[in-house]
C-alpha cells in the first residue's frame, strides 16, 4: 500500500494532546499535514500555532474571543467561532482525518459531522464514546470510516488486536498508573488537597483529566470507551494498576496468550500510529530500553476504596443515557473539588447519587443524550 500524507484537522490544538499532535506533524511532515486548528478560548496559543503551522483555517469554540484572534493572525487565515465553527472545520473538504482532543462534550457534534462527511476520526476525547459510543460506531460502520483511538491505552489495545475478531478476545486489560493516591489509606482520602491531587506521578495533563486519574474515573471512562471501540461486553474489560506506565494495555486471548504494547509515556507515540496506521514510520521519539526500565510492577486496583471503577462498569453494562449522566456528573463534581467546594471522596459520591436518581433512556438519540447530560449537570449543581 502506497504511503500517503494525511491531512488532519486538530480540534483542541492548544491542550496537551493537541500540542503533541503538532509535534508529531513536525516530526513526520511527509506523512502528516495539519490543515485546521481549533481551541476553546486560548487566543495567544492558537495564534502561535497558526503561525507555526501555516494553516489557513481555524476556529474558537468560545466565539466571544474571535475578534482578538482575528487581530492576532494574518488576514489570509479564515477564523470562525462557536459550535458551528467546529462542525465546519471538522468537515473541511481537504481534510481526511479529524483529531478530536476537546475535553468535555463539545467534540461530540463535530465528531459525528466528520463521520457523516466521510472523514476518519482519531479520538482523544473520551466523552465522545462514553456518551454516544453506540451512535458513533454505528455511523462509522455505515459510512465506512475508521475510528482510531489516541488514548494510549486504547491505542495499545488497537495495536495488539490488529483487526482480530472480538470473539478471539477473553479480556481487554487497561493499565492504570494508580494516580497519586495509589497507596494512600482510605481514611486519609477525605483530607487530600487539590494541590496533592494535581500531582500526577507519570503524565503531564490538564487539571480535569489529572483529577480523573486520581479518582480512577479516567480509567472508568476508558472501560466504557473500550467496550464500544472494540465491540466487547463490559465484563470482558478489566483494569490492572501498573505504576511505571510502560505497558499501556494488554489483550488476553481465548487461548491464554497475552499481547501487550510498550513504550515510554509520550502521547506522540499513539498519535503518530493513529495518523500513519496501518503503517509504522520512523521518528525521533525516545526508544525503550529495558535495562533502564529495570522492572514492571502490576497490582489489583482498590475497587472498594476507589468506587469510580465499579460505577463505570455499572454505567457501561446498563448503557443508554447512564454513561452520559456519569460523565456529566463527574465533570461537575471535579469542577467543585478544584474550586474547593467539596472533598475528594465527594466526587464519586456525587456521581453515584446522580446515576441512581436518573431514569435511563435506552438506545437514545443525540438529543436525548445531550438532555441527559444537561440533567446530570443541573442535578450535580443542586446537590453540590
Amino acid at each position: 500500500m502506497a504511503s500517503r500524507r494525511r491531512k488532519v484537522v486538530v480540534l483542541g490544538s492548544t491542550g496537551s494532546i493537541g500540542q503533541s499532535a503538532l509535534k508529531v506533524a513536525g516530526d513526520i511532515p511527509d506523512r502528516m499535514e495539519v490543515v485546521g486548528l481549533a481551541a476553546r478560548r486560548s487566543v495567544e496559543a492558537l495564534a502561535a500555532q497558526i503561525s507555526g503551522t501555516g494553516v489557513r483555517r481555524a476556529a474558537l469554540a468560545d466565539g466571544d474571543h474571535l475578534d482578538a484572534l482575528r487581530s492576532a493572525v494574518s488576514s489570509s487565515v479564515k477564523v470562525s467561532g462557536g459550535e458551528e465553527a467546529l462542525v465546519e472545520l471538522a468537515t473541511l473538504p481537504e481534510a481526511d482525518m479529524v483529531l478530536i482532543a476537546i475535553v468535555g462534550t463539545a467534540g461530540l457534534r463535530p465528531a459525528l459531522a466528520a463521520i457523516e462527511a466521510g472523514k476518519d476520526i482519531a479520538v482523544a476525547s473520551k466523552e465522545i464514546l462514553v456518551m454516544a459510543g453506540e451512535a458513533v460506531m454505528e455511523a462509522a460502520h455505515r459510512k465506512g470510516v475508521q475510528v482510531l483511538p489516541v488514548d494510549s491505552e486504547h491505542n495499545a489495545i488497537f495495536q495488539c488486536l490488529e483487526g482480530r475478531d472480538p470473539g478471539d478476545v477473553k479480556r481487554l486489560v487497561l493499565t492504570a498508573s494508580g494516580g497519586p493516591f495509589r497507596e494512600t489509606p482510605v481514611d486519609a482520602l477525605a483530607r487530600v488537597t487539590v494541590e496533592e491531587a494535581l500531582k500526577h506521578p507519570t503524565w503531564d495533563m490538564g487539571p480535569k483529566i489529572t483529577i480523573d486519574s486520581a479518582t480512577l474515573f479516567n480509567k472508568g471512562l476508558e472501560m466504557i470507551e473500550a467496550r464500544w471501540l472494540f465491540g466487547v461486553e463490559m465484563d470482558r474489560v478489566d483494569v490492572v494498576v501498573h505504576p511505571q506506565s510502560i505497558v499501556h494495555s494488554m489483550v488476553e486471548f481465548v487461548d491464554g496468550s497475552v499481547l501487550a504494547q510498550l513504550s515510554h509515556s509520550d502521547m506522540c507515540f499513539p498519535i503518530q500510529y493513529a495518523v500513519t496506521w496501518p503503517e509504522r514510520v520512523a521518528n525521533t521519539l525516545k526508544p525503550l530500553s529495558f535495562a533502564e526500565v529495570s522492572r514492571l510492577d502490576f497490582a489489583e486496583p482498590r475497587w472498594d476504596d476507589f468506587p469510580a471503577l465499579n460505577l463505570a462498569r455499572e454505567a457501561g453494562e446498563k448503557g443508554g443515557t447512564l454513561p452520559a449522566v456519569m460523565n456529566a456528573a463527574n465533570e461537575v463534581a471535579v469542577a467543585a473539588f478544584l474550586e474547593g467546594g467539596i472533598s475528594f471522596p465527594r466526587i464519586w459520591q456525587s456521581v453515584e447519587g446522580a446515576m441512581h436518581a436518573h431514569e435511563v433512556v435506552e438506545h437514545p438519540s443525540l438529543d436525548e443524550i445531550l438532555e441527559a447530560d444537561r440533567w446530570a449537570r443541573e442535578f450535580g449543581r443542586d446537590e453540590g
